[in-house]
């Protein structure tokens, strides 16, 4: 189950990644295209949006128990040097 969320989460990675590519040939065959017809070309296309990174629910439990596992850490260590000042 693990590879599948493995797998779907590097093919929406690839996706995107094709996406920018496909954005920056795009905007090469705007300039040329202004080129051959005497024009300047368009500084950048309006309205281009950024992806948002998404993470998995089980990558998401995992960054909650490792950053618990630091905090309780952190408070015993403050309560025993708390105790050990008394």
């Amino acid at each position: 189950m693990a590879q599948a969320s493995q797998d779907l989460g590097i093919l929406e990675m690839a996706l995107i990644g094709y996406q920018v590519e496909k954005e920056k040939i795009e905007g090469k065959i705007r300039e040329l295209q202004a080129q051959l017809k005497g024009k300047k070309a368009p500084a950048k296309k309006p309205g281009i949006v950024r992806v948002k990174r998404v993470m998995s629910g089980a990558a998401r439990a995992r960054i909650a128990a490792a950053q618990k596992k630091r905090w309780a850490e952190y408070h015993k260590r403050q309560a025993a040097s708390g105790k050990a000042g008394d």
